[in-house]
């Protein structure tokens, strides 16, 4: 089963209904993989579950058909992980959204805060670099990626009653290295032991963090949590994976 090829399609899936698949999965399994007739593919959608297929016609477009059901759709996750993240250098925003997909984040969403330095992001990449890990990865679905937004924007367009978990590095002295440790917030297991049970948002701001008017204003808005993810200050894409593991251990499917 996992040397089996796993492509995302967007077709309807049943069996015996063949799915024309585009120029680039043709070229995948009928050059790279070298399938023939009778190939055997796992296809999904997002839908209707995982099937087994077969490669039924070959060319420059190749076609997929159904055989068996090998998993059903789960329903949905009775508490939803959004990521909101500053972008930050192209590998490093890379990485969070291929790890975001891995670790089962359902919507990604990149946010302009005052000083997040890559505001040109390429959504078409993102989306693929989302597909490849979810195809790798077992998911039976694909997250979301949004479009840019503000960050007042990305926060209201959350679902009522999502929590915002916001990764505070800072504390409050102004004079301070990284604001010394008044105001610091507390540790982010202890914070997600209360949010059990529901949608749930993680913010990680942009390289050299928050600055001090977003701060008050997140630390001001309701349903919205400081934490802190311990006593290293953490590079961006660090503090994404790191975030998310911890909230999938404390409130999701890891447990």
């Amino acid at each position: 089963m996992p040397t089996t090829p796993r492509l995302f399609v967007s077709a309807d899936l049943s069996a015996g209904r063949a799915v024309a698949l585009d120029e680039e999965q043709s070229n995948y399994l009928l050059r790279v993989l070298r399938l023939g007739a009778g190939g055997e593919v796992r296809l999904f959608n997002g839908r209707d579950g995982e099937w087994n297929a077969a490669l039924s016609a070959a060319g420059k477009k190749a076609e997929v058909t159904p055989v068996a059901q090998l998993r059903v759709q789960p329903p949905p996750a009775r508490s939803a992980l959004t990521l909101l993240f500053a972008p930050v250098k192209k590998d490093q925003t890379d990485l969070i959204v291929e790890k975001a997909a891995e670790l089962g984040a359902v919507r990604v969403v990149p946010v302009l805060t005052q000083r997040t330095q890559t505001r040109t992001v390429r959504l078409d990449r993102f989306r693929k670099i989302a597909l490849e890990a979810a195809e790798q990865t077992e998911r039976l679905d694909l997250p979301e990626i949004a479009d840019v937004a503000t960050l007042d924007a990305a926060l209201a367009a959350l679902p009522a009653g999502t929590a915002v978990i916001f990764c505070d590095e800072a504390g409050d002295e102004a004079v301070a290295p990284w604001g010394g440790e008044s105001g610091r917030a507390g540790p982010m297991r202890a914070a997600l032991e209360s949010l059990k049970g529901r949608d749930a948002a993680i913010l990680i701001g942009p390289e050299g963090g928050f600055t001090a008017e977003e701060r008050a204003f997140l630390r001001g808005r309701a349903g919205t949590c400081a934490v802190s993810l311990g006593p290293r200050i953490l590079r961006a894409e660090t503090a994404a994976i790191a975030a998310m593991a911890l909230w999938q251990a404390v409130c999701g499917d890891w447990g």
